[in-house]
């Protein structure tokens, strides 16, 4: 499990589009914390700080101690929303977590030795179902990452949740099946090259069509010829 992540607010003595606007003008992000049966606290952030976990593509999946004014406050972000147009980010809602807390989160599926797996050395290609799967974790053992081993794997194999290893406690959120991560596929057929006895055979039929069009044309020509002598 990785560290949580550290993020200092300030706290937001107004609320409303009008306040929240004039917080991002100051280059910081409107947020909440709220959850564990307590009262919302609203804060910012600033931007960057904020746009740096964004990026690391795990934030929504990791925990985040939030400090406002010396208190700290264990939580996980639950949303992030973002200017449609300019893709900029306008506000975060942050879950505080209780003692003893779970929480579902999305899981990113790696996988590992594609150089042991039969099926791929022998032309075959890695069809990912799932990239990530939802899991329901203690809040303080949420995994980094699922490691799905492909070693010995041939064409046609699969993989499924229950061949990957889940720490303490951690489950899919899916628990009525045994759904599937991915599978060994089998390549894209080559076209066919046709042998030559099917070319010379081509070459016949077009040569039989030629000769009757001719023959017709000829007679055609005749007629008309005749037609013209009356």
């Amino acid at each position: 499990m990785a560290d949580n992540v550290q993020l200092t607010a300030e706290p937001r003595d107004r609320i409303g589009k009008g306040a929240s606007r004039a917080v991002r003008r100051e280059g910081r992000i409107p947020a909440v914390i709220y959850g564990d049966k307590q009262d919302p606290i609203a804060v910012s952030l600033t931007y960057k700080e904020v746009l740096a976990q964004v990026n690391t593509g795990t934030f929504l999946s990791s925990l985040v101690d939030v400090e406002v004014g010396g208190e700290k406050f264990r939580t996980i972000p639950r949303d992030i929303q973002f200017d449609p147009v300019r893709d900029f980010i306008m506000h975060v809602d942050f879950l505080r977590l209780g003692k003893g807390a779970r929480v579902n989160v999305e899981v990113q599926v790696n996988f590992l030795n594609e150089e042991l797996c039969e099926g791929l050395l022998r032309g075959g290609a890695l069809n990912v179902v799932r990239y990530t799967v939802e899991l329901s974790c203690p809040a303080e053992s949420i995994p980094e990452g699922l490691d799905a081993d492909l070693t010995g794997l041939d064409i046609g194999g699969s993989i499924h949740i229950s061949d990957i290893t889940l720490p303490e406690g951690v489950e899919p959120t899916i628990t009525d099946r045994d759904f599937t991560v991915a599978t060994i596929a089998a390549a894209m057929a080559e076209e066919v090259e046709p042998t030559d006895e099917e070319e010379f055979e081509g070459v016949e039929g077009e040569e039989g069509v030629e000769g009757e069009e001719g023959a017709e044309g000829e007679g055609e020509g005749e007629g008309e010829e005749a037609g013209g002598d009356d």
